[in-house]
């Protein structure tokens, strides 16, 4: 059975796919810093760089975009002027241009841009400047593939293309006509906004997180969609094809509920465990990932060749999982252990490619050399996982250490089940600085405080002499005075 689950704060979005009780795939997104992916700006060309056939163009944030050229296409009509000797795929200082985010900022570079706009939906992919349509290769029967062609190409204007995605094999022709219509509507929303849009202005903003899960997971056979928050039920109705739609109600948070917490928190691990005492280590650094495989405890039988042989394997499978739910991408060096058989290794590689097709981010994986190295890339666009998990450490130079916010997650799931355990009135609970400074900063417990721990009285105070990874929970108030001590429901009082 696969399920998507959304849990919903004001602070954040936190959504989970899980097939069979496995989280397959993780998304996080905070209310305050949104992804800019999708993203459509009337962006200001700042300067040329004619060596690189790459601009850098003013939308409006903290970095200009970087558009190469070489992989865009300009519309003339999108340029405020273009003179009659200029090339069309190029542009200069102080054109003004349609543009869409296709990377994310990381670290010091800005956001990566095209001017090939397109507009996702289900179904289908608004091709804005092309012509051509396209089909997903997951739709295999060649009659239904032809048909779908037909269909779109009679829905679509001729200076416009489509991408028929994966999930309309199962779609109605009623249902793929109406999203057609409503991309094109959308589009010519867009148009005009750019119109009357001043320079270095968003024009449209990508959907939410929810939204875009919805949309990016329907081709992967949901069979139920849980959600803790009732209006995003409601306004999940009737968009989700045949999946049921199930309103959470319980005191526990819902990645607690369904047993993901757990899963969760290891996405902060540096070593990932495997079946049978094996292990991986994943080390991140600026330019690649490292990930290097380990038999550890596990001894397998009485040949070494099969017992590093069944380790890579099952390694090969953890990695492709490591590396969709915590959203590792570009370059990534695996460190197989070495085997002696070139069949063996031959197989390791194809295991590991065989995983790798149920990714939704495209990957391109390359054999294995003589040391046992694969490398492989990962489609670059939002930021991974441990941007949110994991933060500098103040400590040392280099180091990462359990983010503030993650940190009062886990605060608050052990906290529901420490009052759920006691059926206590009133607790106190000590933690680092830091996290009581996020606990009032964020607004991670307001469903608790709104609805399960309403009548109740739940004290926080600040204890500098605790890790930051430890808490301290008490029925009694602390033997010792302390001048930061807070009542949770403060919180919800303040709104």
């Amino acid at each position: 059975m696969k399920q998507l689950i959304l849990d919903y704060t004001p602070y954040c979005t936190r959504v989970a796919l899980v097939e069979d009780g496995e989280m397959i795939d993780f998304s996080v997104e905070r209310a305050s810093a949104r992804g800019l992916v999708g993203n459509i700006y009337k962006g200001k060309v700042e300067n040329v760089i004619s060596g690189m056939k790459a601009a850098f163009v003013n939308i409006g944030l903290e970095r200009n975009g970087f558009l190469y050229m070489g992989e865009s296409r300009v519309d003339k009509t999108m340029l405020q002027s273009l003179p009659p000797n200029r090339n069309a795929s190029e542009v200069s200082a102080g054109d003004i241009i349609m543009c869409q985010v296709t990377k994310d900022m990381f670290g010091q570079k800005g956001p990566r841009l095209t001017t090939d706009v397109t507009l996702p939906g289900y179904y289908l992919v608004l091709l804005t400047n092309s012509n051509f349509i396209g089909i997903s290769r997951k739709i295999e029967d060649d009659k239904r593939r032809e048909y779908l062609e037909q269909l779109v190409k009679s829905l679509c204007p001729p200076d416009k293309g489509f991408i028929i995605r994966s999930a309309a094999d199962r779609a109605t022709d009623a249902e793929i006509e109406k999203e057609a219509a409503k991309l094109l509507a959308l589009w010519d929303k867009i148009e005009r906004q750019y119109v009357q849009t001043h320079a270095a202005c968003m024009v449209f903003e990508e959907a939410s997180l929810f939204e875009r899960a919805l949309r990016d997971t329907f081709s992967e056979d949901i069979d139920k969609i849980v959600v803790d928050d009732e209006m995003i039920a409601n306004r999940l109705q009737g968009k989700v094809g045949r999946a049921e739609i199930e309103l959470y109600t319980g005191e526990r948070n819902i990645m607690s509920h369904f047993g993901l917490s757990t899963q969760i928190n290891h996405l902060c691990d540096h070593v990932v465990n495997m079946p049978g005492g094996s292990y991986i280590v994943i080390d991140k650094t600026e330019a690649l990932t490292v990930i290097d495989v380990n038999t550890g405890r596990y001894v397998g039988g009485s040949n070494l060749e099969d017992t590093v042989f069944k380790t890579n394997l099952v390694a090969a499978r953890c990695i492709a999982r490591q590396l969709r739910i915590r959203n590792i991408s570009g370059i990534v060096i695996i460190d197989f252990i070495d085997m002696v058989d070139p069949a063996h290794r031959e197989a390791v590689v194809e295991e590991l490619k065989n995983a790798l097709k149920h990714d939704r981010l495209k990957t391109a994986t390359v054999g294995m050399t003589p040391l046992g190295l694969v490398e492989l890339t990962r489609k670059k666009t939002r930021l991974p996982m441990d941007d949110f998990m994991l933060q500098p450490c103040k400590d040392c130079s280099g180091g990462f250490v359990i983010s503030d916010a993650q940190l009062v997650f886990m605060l608050r799931d052990q906290l529901v089940d420490y009052m759920l355990a006691t059926g206590a009135d009133c607790a106190y609970v000590g933690v680092h600085p830091d996290v009581y400074k996020t606990v009032f900063e964020s607004n991670i417990m307001h469903r608790n405080i709104t609805r399960s721990w309403l009548d109740k009285q739940i004290f926080i105070y600040a204890d500098d002499s605790l890790r930051r990874e430890r808490f301290e929970f008490s029925l009694k108030k602390p033997g010792f005075d302390t001048p930061v001590i807070r009542q949770l429901a403060d919180t919800a009082r303040e709104e």
